[in-house]
């Protein structure tokens, strides 16, 4: 029998945090090893815990969901996996989450049953974005109000492959839909989504999101 999945729950509010717990431990396959009532905490127990996926919310004392984030995922290469839970009204958040190395957001009125599910998606190194979350960030991306600044990366070291890989990584294909689209196996893809990981210095899938559009790989176009 394989080890539960081990999860810190990071939330400023004591209630949603032991909702949260009592939640993933009705599950056999997951843990609870830690409660964070700020982001400091929250950094402080991923590092001595060493849980497989950080349940993170934005709006912290002491230091913020997205810092903390930045922070857990710089901890070491199999730094815990975050997964940011979020409301409209952080929306403006979901970028900066992305960037700092969140694997994924969901909306804090998620069914339970898809929290526990979107946990094992994320420890098990994929990538989750709440469709109405990813709609968002697409939206922001068509006005105009994507990064802040221009992001010094470039595809010089891609191959033509891989960009159309990248591409489709941005528009939200599975590696099995990429595979059928490109008429490759499931493990050609995942060795060139493995490539362009390291060649564009990106932390995960959602990153690679990132890139296709910073580059203008994937354009959007606004309604």
């Amino acid at each position: 029998m394989s080890e539960p999945v081990r999860v810190l729950v990071a939330d400023d509010q004591a209630l949603l945090r032991g909702s949260f717990r009592v939640l993933i431990e009705t599950a056999s396959d997951l843990a609870v090893v830690g409660e964070a009532g700020t982001g400091a905490q929250a950094v402080a127990l991923a590092r001595s815990e060493r849980p497989d996926v950080v349940l993170m919310d934005v709006r912290m004392p002491e230091m913020d969901g997205i810092e903390a984030t930045r922070r857990i995922r710089d901890l070491a290469q199999d730094a815990p996996r975050v997964l940011i839970l979020t409301t409209f009204d952080l929306d403006s958040y979901v970028y900066a989450g992305l960037r700092a190395g969140a694997s994924g957001f969901l909306l804090k009125d998620t069914l339970p049953g898809d929290l526990l599910a979107a946990i094992r998606v994320v420890a098990s190194g994929d990538a989750l974005l709440a469709p109405s979350v990813t709609r968002r960030l697409i939206a922001e991306f068509a006005r105009g109000a994507g990064p802040p600044q221009p992001v010094a990366r470039e595809l010089g070291g891609v191959t033509e492959r891989e960009r159309e890989v990248l591409a489709l990584v941005g528009r939200g294909l599975s590696n099995t839909e990429i595979a059928g689209h490109l008429h490759l196996s499931v493990a050609t893809v995942k060795t060139h989504v493995g490539r362009l990981l390291a060649k564009l210095n990106a932390r995960g899938r959602v990153q690679l999101v990132i890139a296709a559009y910073e580059t203008g790989l994937v354009e959007v176009r606004p309604r």
